[in-house]
């Protein structure tokens, strides 16, 4: 089993992590982790906070001389922006933000002051969860299984010409832009997953991943939206003679079980709440309507949100893949891997019987 936690705030002194459940004989740097680390701080779209921040992840147990000993691994990632705020007089946030967690925190929670909800829901988490998925994208690599995202849409627009364009307009007229993340599992072998109980589906898992990240709100695998509106004979992947399919509209999943082709999802980002120009909202100290106040923020965090979209879907796999095979040494588990079968087994010769 594969696990993780990660703690720390937007603005405190650090965010960690732990990921339990890593095979021994892995190798891993901190060098590795830092180059996920810096694709996460790409320019385009992100805020001030980026200019401060050079995200490098300390590994403080796990590894030995370069290589995993299968104990957990505890990672640290230093936030340079902690001392620009440490021992400042900060007047309370009372004025929670139409779309962020900050009046459904203080409700749950009890809060006066918005900021100990926002601080932590804040997507500043997401470094530590990149940390955790660089981590066991390297370990999928040592089965040839790749995972890889990209910019599908910002907004409506779907030219990656343009995309800068309509950032920097958004920027301009103090707004903020979704738009749509696709992130795409190549050499994903056949039976990952289970049919067997829901929480075990592949699909719901990777679904589940995605939908925890911060401002995701859909998730499709395959053509899973073009299929709602097709014929069933033209919603599925024929089967053809040595079980070769000429289409993927599936996504790679079938029944909550990979398939053995490729496993495709996209994610719908909302635009972030934290907008220049203000919104309508009430100061909860004086229940009089008033307007947000600005927070720096990422006016589009689509494209930097593609890195930690990838690390989500790598660890759902690297867990399901550790499940399928078992065993606790990377060489362990090589040699299981091998043994898998290339493809579905044929169709029995005598029927089943059911009851």
């Amino acid at each position: 089993m594969l696990r993780y936690l990660t703690a720390g705030e937007s603005h405190g002194p650090a965010l960690t992590a732990i990921l339990d459940g890593v095979p021994s004989g892995l190798p891993l740097t901190e060098a590795l982790i830092a180059q996920d680390l810096v694709r996460r701080q790409a320019p385009l779209g992100a805020g001030g906070r980026m200019a401060i921040e050079t995200d490098r992840a300390q590994i403080l147990s796990g590894v030995m001389e370069g290589v995993t000993t299968g104990a957990p691994v505890a990672l640290m990632i230093e936030n340079a922006d902690h001392a620009n705020w440490k021992g400042r007089e900060i007047p309370p946030y009372t004025a929670p933000r139409p779309g962020h967690v900050d009046l459904a925190a203080a409700t749950k929670y009890g809060y006066t002051d918005l900021r100990p909800g926002f601080e932590r829901a804040s997507a500043r988490e997401t470094a530590a969860r990149v940390a955790v998925g660089a981590i066991c994208r390297a370990l999928l690599r040592q089965f040839g299984i790749e995972v890889a995202g990209n910019v599908a849409q910002i907004a409506d627009e779907t030219d990656p010409s343009r995309f800068e364009t309509r950032i920097e307009a958004a920027r301009a007229a103090g707004e903020t832009l979704g738009g749509i993340i696709g992130v795409t599992a190549s050499g994903v072998p056949v039976g990952l997953g289970s049919c067997m109980q829901a929480d075990r589906r592949l699909d719901a898992r990777l679904a589940a991943a995605a939908m925890g990240l911060q401002a995701i709100k859909g998730v499709e695998i395959g053509d899973a939206f073009a299929n709602a509106a097709r014929p069933g004979t033209e919603a599925h992947d024929a089967i053809l003679p040595g079980l070769a399919r000429p289409t993927n509209r599936c996504g790679g999943i079938e029944g909550g079980i990979s398939n053995g082709q490729p496993v495709v999802l996209r994610l719908a980002m909302k635009p972030i709440p934290t907008t220049l120009a203000p919104q309508r909202t009430v100061n909860l100290a004086t229940g009089e309507a008033t307007e947000t106040r600005y927070e720096r923020s990422d006016v589009c965090p689509v494209p930097r949100a593609v890195v930690a979209a990838e690390a989500v879907i790598a660890f759902v796999l690297a867990d399901a893949l550790l499940e399928n095979l078992g065993g606790d040494s990377l060489a362990a588990l090589l040699v299981r891997f091998r043994q898998l079968p290339a493809t579905p087994p044929p169709p029995a010769a005598e029927p089943h019987l059911f009851w």
